[in-house]
């Protein structure tokens, strides 16, 4: 299914576009930015769906032959943009799958929808292409690029678009939808939430993961004997990380909500809002011995790896460095 209804969170979105549809005044360009598996593509897929069901409700009716087509990603009025360069998306693609096609009319419904996901990944020639069809677009389409970054996109762009920016979803909505709609035992529903902090996709794929716990299980057990490992020890342990399929990412908040919760352990000394309360002997051992000082450092450090990792620093290089600033602050 795929309704207004069944979006977790994203109040003032839904509400917009619910407006809208009820009012019939549908721009021709909407921004959805928000971080990657946060929903983005989901609210796309309802409000194209919305806009082109043939009983013009507000909620798509998932019956009729047009929602029958938009459900098998199969309806030649909703066009979802690629692009062959996993990081480019190029003035070519934006031309052939856009302002190419944009002249010709509908098919079988009342608006011609493009969905341009990972937007942020158009060229600046590719935006300017993009920016003629939004200067004069039909009156039938409608373009909806979808972005983790709308600091990317060009100024002009921005201005001709609406922009509804994802929120954090709250994590009882998350843990509820994790419990009810998947079946994942409270537990893991409570440590998937911790990690996911607010993204609905992420809460889902980590409670899906074969490797989660395996990872879960490394990590820790990591963190808890580091103090006392050989370097070789530790470069083998960093190694074994690029076995799973985990993202680093993900990796390193396991590693952040332990001395997250280590922190809170030391301050208040109450296990009930720690995530991993079964570790709460080990977390105890690691209280007495380690100061707030060192605890600050590994956060800093962990954050700091993860932004070199995502600026494409050698991964064996900054896992090393980060594993000795954390033994020598454990």
């Amino acid at each position: 299914m795929a309704r207004f209804r069944d979006i977790i969170g994203q109040e003032q979105i839904k509400e917009h576009l619910v407006n809208a549809l009820s009012g019939g005044k549908i721009s021709h360009a909407y921004i959805i930015n928000g971080e990657k598996s946060s929903g983005k593509e989901f609210i796309a897929r309802v409000f194209a769906m919305a806009l082109q069901c043939e009983k013009e409700g507000i909620e798509p009716c998932q019956e009729c032959h047009s929602c029958k087509q938009a459900l098998s990603d199969n309806h030649p009025d909703i066009i979802r943009v690629m692009h062959e360069k996993p990081n480019t998306i190029s003035v070519d693609d934006i031309r052939a799958q856009v302002n190419n096609d944009v002249g010709i009319k509908p098919y079988s419904s009342a608006h011609k929808i493009y969905i341009v996901n990972e937007a942020e990944k158009m060229t600046v020639q590719a935006q300017n292409a993009i920016l003629k069809t939004l200067e004069e677009p039909p009156e039938y389409a409608v373009i909806i690029l979808l972005t983790t970054n709308v600091n990317s996109l060009l100024p002009t762009i921005l201005s001709r678009c609406v922009v509804l920016n994802m929120k954090p979803v709250a994590d009882e909505l998350v843990k509820k939808y994790l419990m009810e709609q998947l079946q994942v035992p409270d537990y893991k529903a409570e440590v998937c939430v911790s990690f996911a902090r607010g993204n609905i996709g992420k809460a889902k794929s980590l409670a899906a993961s074969e490797d989660f716990e395996n990872v879960k299980t490394e990590a820790l057990s990591l963190l808890k004997y580091i103090r006392d490992m050989e370097l070789n020890e530790i470069i083998a342990a960093v190694k074994k990380i690029n076995e799973y399929k985990l993202e680093v990412s993900d990796y390193l908040d396991i590693c952040a909500i332990w001395y997250r919760d280590l922190l809170l352990f030391k301050a208040t000394n109450d296990v009930n809002h720690l995530v991993f309360r079964e570790e709460i002997q080990a977390l105890r051992t690691a209280a007495k011995r380690s100061s707030y000082e060192g605890i600050e450092k590994i956060l800093e450090a962990l954050e700091t790896a993860k932004k070199r990792l995502e600026a494409n620093v050698n991964f064996e290089l900054t896992m090393e460095l980060l594993m000795l600033t954390i033994q020598e602050n454990s």
